[in-house]
């Protein structure tokens, strides 16, 4: 028996890799601001419908069903802008995108990681004020920016300047090009 030969594939020209930058620290600081005030908007029409829907119960497990309905709508909404198109409305303004290696989209378990996981920007901050009983609005500052400082830093220890949430889900912010 003959073994059978493979023929050689043609020869391809070799490929430039595509230069990917990573946005600034403070360019994605300031874009998170700007979705600060776009997720205002989406929770204030969430809170709308709940309480409509609920008939503005004030019992103690509607109020905790409202937390629960507030945290589900913004996983939807940035998870559904992740998926779809890469970035969400100030991300675009400030020309940044989602990405996930070897990925055209950011799949659905990838952006619902990356929601959990960016939840530490906020989540020790907000168990201190539970443990400890902070409810003034001072108080709640201090605490979130003693919690969030850490987290942005962790961007300059990253080789790629990510943050921990994105090292940690797999993907990876990048800058977009100023449009022509």
């Amino acid at each position: 028996m003959q073994a059978a030969q493979a023929t050689p594939a043609p020869a391809t020209p070799a490929t430039k890799p595509v230069k990917v930058e990573t946005p600034t620290i403070r360019r994605r600081l300031m874009a998170m601001v700007y979705e600060a005030f776009c997720l205002f908007a989406v929770c204030a029409f969430a809170i709308g419908l709940y309480m409509l829907l609920t008939l503005n119960s004030q019992h103690p497990a509607a109020k905790f069903g409202m937390n629960v309905w507030l945290v589900a709508t913004a996983g939807a909404y940035f998870m559904w802008c992740w998926i779809d198109s890469g970035h969400t409305l100030a991300m675009k303004t400030w020309r940044m995108k989602v990405v996930k290696v070897g990925h055209a989209r950011v799949p659905f378990k990838t952006a619902l990681l990356r929601y959990v996981l960016a939840w530490g920007w906020f989540a020790p901050a907000l168990l201190v004020c539970w443990a400890f009983g902070l409810h003034r609005p001072g108080q709640i500052a201090i605490a979130l920016a003693v919690g969030i400082v850490p987290w942005a830093m962790t961007a300059l220890f990253d080789k790629d300047r990510q943050f921990l949430h994105d090292r940690l889900a797999g993907t990876r912010l990048i800058a977009l090009p100023k449009r022509k």
